[in-house]
């Protein structure tokens, strides 16, 4: 379904669709507070140049500043040249709070429709490539939800619909419930996937693959646990790995990521860029979501899209990061 086609080995399909996407996929969640407009623009420019053509956002990113000031600074940088907005693949994504109102969250069809709409205001566009819902909507029915996702794609507004965080068991409600309409559905699933956090392989990665969904792991280094963090906060440089995911995850893990970090070093490879190699080795992912701060990190994502890791380095890997259970997918990961 992914496969890589002659020599260009940067560019796959978006699961089933023919749509064509960069296998890094350039994640905005850090412009506003952690990355200042120009400094946001410097990488889209970067990110486009190297060939990247992918660029997911949000609806609520760059709530440090305000919610929905990470679309208008993309939208902004679209303006300044009439050419970016065909080379790339914009996607957001809408679901999360976006106001103190009773419906200013969700799935219903209300919200969709109206977030849509300030999304693409915002963003300074007529249509949003991939419209993908943030969470799953417990209270929102199936029939609801594709009743206004329809919409907008009958209107022109929206050409793909994605899904983030989802159980397996929702990309399946949600692919059964679109068959019945005659709609396509869900073309991809964003979820927390990387070496520390494996839980997608149960359940999440076959439901995608029976659905021909394309996987998009986000946090591949786990907010920074898998980019050295001990070695940075040795040396006074570690940023968002001293903070939220990757603190907590190094409380239970320290002992394992020392010894990642020095497998790394016997391997002769960043930390940063193992990790990544490893998430993009994976079956079934397509691309991969990377939130970087500088160009500097888009680049150590593209090497490590070139530098596949050693059949030995992945075994090594395993070993230290088990897969749950026996591994494999679900029951037989846990069958005795």
């Amino acid at each position: 379904m992914n496969t890589i086609t002659g020599d260009d080995r940067l560019h796959t399909r978006l699961g089933a669709t023919a749509l064509r996407v960069s296998r890094i996929c350039l994640g905005t969640v850090n412009f506003g507070g952690r990355v200042r407009e120009p400094e946001a623009r410097e990488l889209m420019d970067y990110a486009v140049d190297t060939g990247i053509n992918f660029i997911d956002t949000a609806d609520m990113y760059g709530w440090r500043e305000y919610k929905g000031y990470t679309e208008e600074v993309i939208g902004r940088w679209l303006a300044s040249s009439a050419a970016l907005r065909d080379q790339v693949v914009l996607a957001t994504k809408v679901g999360n709070p976006m106001g103190d109102g009773l419906n200013d969250q969700g799935l219903s069809a209300r919200h969709i429709i109206a977030a849509c709409e300030a999304s693409l205001r915002r963003l300074g566009t007529e249509w949003i490539d991939l419209y993908q819902m943030h969470h799953v909507d417990r209270d929102a029915g199936w029939d609801e939800v594709w009743q206004a996702m329809e919409l907008l794609v009958q209107q022109g507004k929206v050409r793909y619909v994605g899904s983030s965080n989802f159980a397996g068991w929702d990309v399946v409600a949600a692919q059964e419930a679109a068959k019945a309409r005659n709609f396509v559905g869900v073309v991809s699933e964003q979820c927390l996937y990387n070496l520390a956090v494996r839980y997608p392989e149960l359940e999440l990665l076959p439901a995608a693959r029976a659905y021909g969904v394309a996987v998009l792991p986000w946090s591949p280094l786990h907010g920074g646990l898998l980019s050295g963090v001990l070695r940075k906060t040795a040396e006074g440089r570690a940023v968002k790995s001293a903070q939220g995911r990757s603190a907590a995850a190094l409380e239970q893990m320290h002992s394992t990521i020392e010894r990642y970090e020095q497998m790394c070093a016997d391997f002769g490879r960043d930390p940063a860029q193992v990790g990544l190699a490893w998430v993009m080795s994976r079956p079934g992912v397509t691309s991969t979501v990377i939130g970087p701060r500088t160009p500097g990190h888009v680049k150590d994502a593209l090497h490590a899209l070139e530098s596949p890791l050693s059949d030995d380095e992945t075994a090594r890997l395993e070993e230290l990061f088990p897969p749950i259970g026996r591994g494999g997918t679900a029951p037989d990961a846990w069958l005795t």
